[in-house]
């Protein structure tokens, strides 16, 4: 359950909040979920309730309803208790080995780095979609500090980006155990700057910051929400910078693309080198699959690991995930892994009913994205950072939907339709000489399908 679930929530949240969680007992359609404490119990019921609910349900159609229990299970850690059947059945570490229950071996990260272990450039697979952004890694690697600095990585979601900049500071630290690296999401460091502020400790945290020769920041789009995140985060960046420090950065998208990024942070993030991550192809997807099967010493016939490769497209992640679904479904069931199993096992995802493109999903993606109100999208504001991706917007529902002007012009505040043809001719032109605004656009769609 808990490698379904770490497929449609964020790494930081996964980490956060399902760590020390499990499954007591599934009895009368209730299965009684486990928390830590009652913080985690009122989160998980007010934020992750369907989540949890739906990926149970897929698992068993016999669960109807969850509750929550603050406590722990009276037993090693690791075991876990599976209704299936009408019949309770336990699934300890002697059924399987600990390698092939994935998901809470990635809490097993450094203190003082944070970076997980697992994350090596031994276990990363590289292939024609992210082999600009190894090379650039490995040159990181050779001459940290003085070659690509800052060293930008971009790329959808579970495309390996994490994998790579967490690799990098494990292989410093190899050659170099001396030297001081610290991996962040940039939610944490978010929080960070907070408690700070709340307890007067500025001073503190830009001490514990300034002082790293490698600091490695995920998802730094978040940051650009809050003009003082931005402030702290550009001093910090300048007397690293200036110190000749490596600054390792990832985003799910390009710096020109995060609207409500300051100039003098897009700037300086360009003046590196920026890498991208794409969606891997089924050699590599397939590649992938014999990596993981190895690392986990299980033996799985290549008929199987082609139908997984073929049939998941989206990202690593997800190919993981279901990978880990065919392997544990096996165990259970005390039955070989062959094509028809994992047919039938990864079937829900592969027939799940295609996504309807529309014109609320369009905004929506387009509004997350980059990072503004899907009410400033449709208003009449001329602000530059509304414009474009208002453009784009009305562009898509041209493309994809077929829409007319007037109709175009109609759902974003009632505009002419000469402004929704100049909105699309702009754009289409753009797109033959903006190769930057192509990729944009791709990553705009990838996330319309993936939601």
């Amino acid at each position: 359950m808990l490698a379904k679930i770490e497929l449609s929530v964020s790494k930081p949240s996964f980490l956060t909040w399902f760590q020390d969680t499990g499954i007591t007992e599934v009895q009368n359609g209730v299965a009684t979920v486990f928390v830590p404490n009652i913080f985690a119990k009122e989160w998980l019921q007010n934020k992750y309730h369907k989540t949890i609910l739906h990926a149970l349900r897929e698992l068993t159609a016999d669960v109807k309803d969850i509750s929550y229990a603050v406590g722990k299970l009276d037993v090693p850690q690791g075991q876990a208790l599976l209704h299936q059947s009408q019949k309770r059945k336990r699934f300890s570490p002697a059924d399987a080995s600990d390698e092939e229950t994935l998901p809470m071996k990635e809490l097993t990260v450094n203190p003082e780095t944070n970076l997980n272990p697992r994350y090596t450039f031994d276990t990363f697979v590289v292939g024609s979609f992210n082999e600009l952004a190894h090379a650039a890694a490995q040159s990181v690697i050779k001459n940290p500090g003085s070659g690509y600095n800052p060293l930008f990585i971009y790329g959808g979601v579970g495309l390996g980006k994490t994998h790579l900049i967490q690799a990098i500071g494990t292989e410093l630290l190899r050659q170099s155990p001396g030297i001081k690296v610290r991996y962040v999401p940039s939610e944490k460091y978010m929080t960070e700057v907070v408690d700070a502020l709340r307890n007067q400790e500025m001073n503190s945290l830009k001490d514990k910051y300034r002082t790293v020769d490698c600091l490695i920041i995920d998802d730094i789009q978040f940051i650009a929400r809050t003009e003082k995140m931005q402030e702290e985060f550009f001093h910090m960046f300048n007397t690293l910078y200036q110190k000749n420090r490596q600054i390792i950065i990832s985003s799910d998208r390009p710096p020109q693309a995060i609207a409500t990024l300051e100039e003098r942070l897009r700037s300086r993030f360009e003046g590196g080198m920026i890498a991208d991550i794409g969606l891997p192809d089924f050699e590599t997807r397939l590649l992938i699959l014999r990596t993981k099967t190895e690392t986990k010493k299980i033996t799985i016939p290549e008929k199987v690991l082609m139908y997984i490769a073929d049939s998941v497209k989206t990202n690593i992640r997800e190919l993981e995930g279901a990978l880990n679904r065919v392997v544990m479904a096996a165990k259970l069931s005390n039955t070989p892994i062959d094509e028809d199993a994992a047919k039938k096992i990864i079937t829900s995802h592969i027939n799940a009913p295609k996504k309807f493109l529309t014109a609320k999903k369009i905004l929506k993606a387009i509004s997350e994205f980059y990072d503004i109100s899907e009410k400033e999208l449709t208003a009449h504001s001329r602000k530059k950072d509304v414009v474009k991706p208002r453009q784009i917007a009305m562009y898509l529902m041209r493309e994809e939907l077929k829409f007319s002007y007037p109709s175009i012009g109609d759902r974003f505040g009632g505009r002419d339709h000469t402004t929704a043809i100049h909105s699309c001719e702009k754009i289409a032109n753009n797109l033959k000489t903006n190769p930057e605004l192509e990729e944009e656009i791709r990553m705009v769609k990838d996330r319309i399908l993936l939601g």
